[in-house]
């Protein structure tokens, strides 16, 4: 089935003026590739660079079309890229429907049930497809109820009085909304019925630490998920593979690649994320290089991800020769609940790089948190990363995706 499908993605390729100039460069016919192997050792990476540098050379859509113009009706755009800049996608009826097809998928594998349960999207719509797609989605099968422009207490008032079973939202959110249950204004955890929370957006969902604190604070099952905008839904968190996400293998012709090297990694080992959309034919991408750093295991005879995203390939800061990923830090930081909020600050400092992190404390004067913290940062990293404790409310709080670290 994968050869057939990578056929007709490359055949809709051939339709869209970025790939033809593309492949015509690198002497690739679409039609006289014959084999998987073929597409992998003769088609090249696609990169989030190029598809920039394309939608700034053929605004606002960019040449990645196969249809004419007036054949697409959905719009979205990415959060930004490195600088700044948005991009703007667009599907046709076809391309969408095979996205919601996706994101039935995530629903049935965390085993929702059509007709009982109600999912509340506990964000604010904006032009973001996960948004878009998901909600579209659920609403063939359950009763949605969407959360946009109301205040965090006010979104936690109409779950309890609508009986939502499932939330969608930011780890970060679920966080910052299980923080606030029982507080002044807001239902107690026990008001409410919610006992599924389906977060994506960011690494937070499969991090131990994290997941542990949500699924605390409300008493709800959590299941990660992760897509982009470029792509759409990809992977999914289901209820027999706890901890791993799994591959739409059937919507997406996947590589676990080294990313210094070009070649696949072995099972087990790190390595990004390269994607080719089989089903979204409208704007295809052929082995794009997602960014997305993951481990490969392959050892129930599918692809899954072991640990979820583990972070961005070009998040990773060198600090005195110790590699970091924020979402590492974060992992950290989790595991001690008197932590409301933090921020890692990055800069020079004779032209070497530098962290440190700024913490808000539920108790600001416990210093033996602060002291705590410093020692299992250490531990983990074995590198000493400065700790200051700021005061509650100082640090920004997020809805959507987090902006918890800092360069100068």
């Amino acid at each position: 089935m994968t050869l057939a499908k990578l056929a007709q993605v490359l055949a809709a390729a051939g339709s869209s003026a970025f790939y033809r100039q593309k492949l015509a460069k690198v002497g690739v016919v679409p039609s006289a590739i014959q084999s998987v192997r073929d597409y992998i050792q003769r088609v090249p990476f696609t990169t989030k660079a190029e598809l920039l540098a394309d939608h700034l050379a053929y605004p606002p859509f960019g040449s990645n079309l196969t249809q004419p113009l007036g054949a697409y009706t959905r719009f979205c755009q990415t959060s930004g890229t490195s600088t700044g800049q948005p991009m703007a996608w667009v599907d046709t009826p076809e391309s969408w429907s095979a996205m919601l097809r996706c994101w039935r998928q995530v629903f049935h594998a965390a085993g929702l049930q059509p007709g009982l349960d109600r999912v509340f999207f506990a964000f604010s719509f904006g032009p973001f497809l996960g948004f878009w797609t998901a909600f579209e989605a659920a609403a063939a099968d359950f009763l949605v109820i969407p959360g946009g422009g109301l205040s965090s207490q006010a979104r936690l008032a109409m779950m309890a009085r609508y009986g939502v079973t499932v939330i969608c939202c930011t780890p970060t959110y679920a966080l910052r909304l299980g923080e606030l249950l029982g507080t002044e204004g807001a239902p107690a955890a026990s008001a409410l019925s919610v006992r599924k929370i389906i977060v994506a957006g960011e690494p937070g969902g499969s991090l131990a630490a994290v997941r542990s604190r949500i699924e605390q604070l409300w008493g709800a099952r959590v299941f990660d998920h992760h897509g982009m905008t470029e792509v759409g839904p990809v992977s999914y968190e289901s209820l027999d593979n706890p901890g791993y996400l799994s591959l739409m293998e059937s919507s997406y012709f996947a590589e676990i690649m080294d990313p210094a090297t070009g070649v696949e990694v072995a099972d087990g080992e790190c390595g990004e994320l390269v994607l080719t959309t089989l089903d979204r034919l409208s704007c295809p991408l052929l082995r794009y290089r997602t960014g997305d750093w993951v481990r490969k295991s392959t050892s129930s005879g599918r692809l899954l991800l072991l640990g979820g995203i583990l972070g961005r390939v070009d998040d990773m800061v060198v600090v005195r020769g110790v590699n970091l990923y924020p979402s590492a830090i974060e992992a950290v930081v989790r595991q001690f609940p008197e932590v409301v909020e933090f921020l890692v600050e990055q800069k020079k400092i004779e032209a070497m790089d530098e962290i440190e992190l700024l913490v808000e404390v539920s108790i600001p004067q416990d210093s033996a948190v602060i002291a705590a913290l410093a020692t299992r940062l250490r531990d983990a990293f074995s590198l000493r990363i400065p700790v200051r404790a700021v005061p509650i409310g100082s640090l920004p709080r997020h809805e959507f995706k987090s902006r918890r670290w800092q360069r100068a």
